[in-house]
C-alpha cells in the first residue's frame, strides 16, 4: 500500500483533533454546565427576590451553553460523517420533541404551537431535531422583548412540508438575511457563537430542503390578531424550513 500523501494524513489529523474537540464538548464542558444548573436549582428555595432575579440569569445562560454544546456537538457530527444517510422521519415527532423541551429549558418565554402539526414523514435523518431545536433557541436567545414569544405551525404544500418558526424579536434587515446563515455570524449584538443557524442550514439542504428568514410583516401568523392589513403589528422574524415529503 503506498505512504499516504501529507494532504491526507494532515486531513485524518484534524478529523482526529475535531473528535477530540467534540468528546470534550460531549462529556467535560457539559457535565460542569448540568452541574452549576443543578446547583442553581438547589438555590431556589435560599434567595430573597432580588436574589431570584440574578439566579433566573444564571439558569438560563446556562441552559444556553448547554444548548450551545449540543449545537457544537451536532456540528462535530455532521462534519465527522457528512450529515449522515437520510431516511424517512416522522415530522410531529421530532418537533414536539424539541418544543417541549425549550419549554422547559426557557420557562420565561412562551412557545406556542398553532394548530395541528402534520402527520407525515419527511427526508431527513435523526439530526432533524437539532434543525428545530436551534431554530426555537435562536428565536428566544436573539429577542429584545420580555416575554420573548415564538408561534411554531406546520403545513403541507404543493413545494414540500415547511415548518414556520415565528418571533416577536427586534426582526433581521434585508441586507442580512442570508448571512446570518454563515459559519460566525452571531446576528444583531446578540450572545451566541454563530454556528446555530449554519448548522441548519447545512442539514436542511443535506436532505434536499430549504430555510430562509422572511419579515413577520409578510406572513400571517395563525393565532395572532390581524389588523385591516393583515399585519398582526408585531416586529420580528418568520423562519421556514421546507423539507421533501418521505416516498
Amino acid at each position: 500500500m503506498p505512504d499516504e500523501s501529507p494532504d491526507t494524513r494532515r486531513l485524518e489529523e484534524q478529523r482526529d483533533d475535531v473528535r477530540l474537540l467534540n468528546q470534550v464538548m460531549r462529556h467535560d464542558i457539559r457535565n460542569d454546565l448540568q452541574l452549576i444548573g443543578a446547583y442553581a436549582e438547589l438555590l431556589e428555595d435560599h434567595v430573597d427576590e432580588e436574589g431570584q432575579e440574578y439566579l433566573d440569569v444564571i439558569k438560563e445562560s446556562t441552559e444556553s451553553a448547554v444548548g450551545l454544546t449540543t449545537t457544537v456537538r451536532d456540528l462535530a457530527e455532521v462534519m465527522l460523517n457528512d450529515g449522515g444517510e437520510t431516511g424517512s422521519v416522522p415530522l410531529a415527532g421530532a418537533l414536539n420533541r424539541r418544543i417541549e423541551e425549550t419549554r422547559s429549558g426557557y420557562p420565561r418565554a412562551v412557545v406556542a404551537v398553532e394548530g395541528t402539526i402534520p402527520e407525515v414523514d419527511v427526508v431527513a435523518n435523526d439530526m432533524l431535531g437539532s434543525v428545530f431545536r436551534n431554530l426555537l433557541q435562536n428565536a428566544i436567545q436573539h429577542n429584545d422583548k420580555t416575554p420573548a414569544e415564538v408561534t411554531v405551525w406546520a403545513a403541507e404544500t404543493d413545494a414540500g412540508v415547511e415548518v414556520y418558526v415565528a418571533d416577536n424579536g427586534p426582526g433581521i434587515p434585508d441586507a442580512r438575511k442570508e448571512e446570518i446563515f454563515g459559519k460566525a455570524e452571531k446576528g444583531l449584538e446578540s450572545p451566541g457563537a454563530g454556528v446555530g443557524l449554519y448548522l441548519v442550514r447545512s442539514l436542511v439542504e443535506s436532505y434536499g430542503g430549504a430555510v430562509w428568514v422572511e419579515d413577520r410583516a409578510d406572513r400571517t401568523v395563525p393565532g395572532a390578531s390581524q389588523g385591516d392589513d393583515g399585519d398582526d403589528g408585531a416586529e420580528g422574524s418568520v423562519f421556514v424550513v421546507r423539507l421533501p415529503p418521505a416516498e
